[in-house]
C-alpha cells in the first residue's frame, strides 16, 4: 500500500545522495589548512634567546645600561660596588651633559689603573657586559661641575666651590671628611685655593661626591706650584666619552634610590 493509499501526502525529500571523494578531501585539506604549525621545542627556545640578545643589544646600545661603582669616590651616596643603571636618553639630540648630573664616561686616559679597567673576568660576565646586562670596567662615576664656558674655582670664606661665581651648597651629597676644611681638594698640597677653566667647548668639568678621596678632574689640574711645565686640557673629558647619567642606584635591594640633580646648579649663571 502507498501513501496515497493510506491517506497522506506523497513526500517530496529525497534521499540524501553521498558525498564525492573529491568534496571529502577538499574539506580535509581546509581543516588542515587551519591547524597551526608549531616548531620543535628546541627552535622555538633558540628564537626566544636570538629575540631576548637583539633586544638587549638594543637596549644596551640606545636606552640602559648597567654598571658598578668602581671605587669610594661618590660616597656617602654611591657606595663602592654598587649597581646602578643608566639612562641615555638624556643626551639624544643634541643633548649634553648638565650641571649637577651624574655620569659614567670612558677613561679619557691613565684616570684609571690596570686593575680598574680591567672589566669583568669569565666567559658569561664578559658576554653579559657586552649585551649591557652586566657592569664593565673601564668606566668612571663622577659628577658633573662644569660644563662649556664655566669657571670653576675653590672656594668662598665657607669652603664652598664656585661655578662663575655663584656658590654651591653641597651639603646634601658632599661627604663632609674629617680634617678637610672646603668641598675642593688640596691639588697642590700647600693650598686649597684653585681655579679651572674656562671648560672648552665639547667638555665638562667633574668632580666626585667623596672630595678627599677622588681621582676626577682636579687630580688632572696643573699644580701652582709644580717644578715641571703643564699644559691645561687633560683635567677636562670630552662629552663624547660619556655613556648616560646615572638615574638609579639599583642594587644592594634595600639601598635602592632614583639618583636625581641637585636643585643648587639651578641658580648657577650661564657662562660668560
Amino acid at each position: 500500500m502507498t501513501s496515497h493509499d493510506r491517506g497522506l501526502p506523497p513526500s517530496d525529500t529525497q534521499p540524501e545522495e553521498p558525498r564525492s571523494s573529491s568534496s571529502q578531501d577538499s574539506a580535509r585539506g581546509r581543516s588542515k589548512g587551519k591547524q597551526k604549525h608549531h616548531l620543535p621545542l628546541w627552535q622555538e627556545t633558540i628564537l626566544l634567546l636570538a629575540v631576548a640578545l637583539v633586544l638587549a643589544i638594543a637596549i644596551k646600545g640606545l636606552f640602559l645600561q648597567a654598571f658598578y661603582i668602581p671605587s669610594e669616590s661618590m660616597e656617602p651616596g654611591l657606595v663602592k660596588d654598587d649597581r646602578i643603571l643608566v639612562q641615555k636618553v638624556s643626551y639624544w639630540g643634541g643633548g649634553e651633559p648638565q650641571r649637577g648630573d651624574v655620569v659614567v664616561f670612558k677613561d679619557p686616559g691613565g684616570w684609571l689603573n690596570a686593575a680598574e679597567s680591567a672589566g669583568p673576568t669569565g666567559t658569561i660576565p664578559k658576554v653579559m657586559a657586552r649585551i649591557g646586562l652586566y657592569p664593565s670596567g673601564g668606566h668612571l662615576v663622577k659628577r658633573v661641575i662644569g660644563v662649556a664656558g664655566d669657571v670653576i674655582e675653590c672656594c668662598d670664606d665657607r669652603g664652598r666651590i664656585l661655578v662663575n661665581g655663584q656658590p654651591l651648597d653641597e651639603a646634601s651629597y658632599v661627604r663632609d671628611s674629617v680634617g678637610t676644611k672646603c668641598n675642593g681638594p688640596m691639588v697642590n698640597q700647600c693650598s686649597s685655593d684653585w681655579t679651572a677653566g674656562p671648560v672648552p667647548e665639547g667638555h665638562i668639568f667633574v668632580m666626585g661626591d667623596n672630595r678627599a678621596h677622588s681621582a676626577d678632574s682636579t687630580v688632572h689640574m696643573c699644580k701652582p706650584r709644580a717644578e715641571t711645565d703643564c699644559v691645561s686640557g687633560p683635567e677636562f673629558v670630552p662629552e663624547d666619552l660619556v655613556v648616560g647619567r646615572v638615574f638609579v642606584l639599583l642594587w644592594p635591594r634595600e639601598r635602592f634610590d632614583w639618583v636625581s640633580r641637585p636643585g643648587t646648579f639651578e641658580d648657577v649663571p650661564a657662562a660668560s
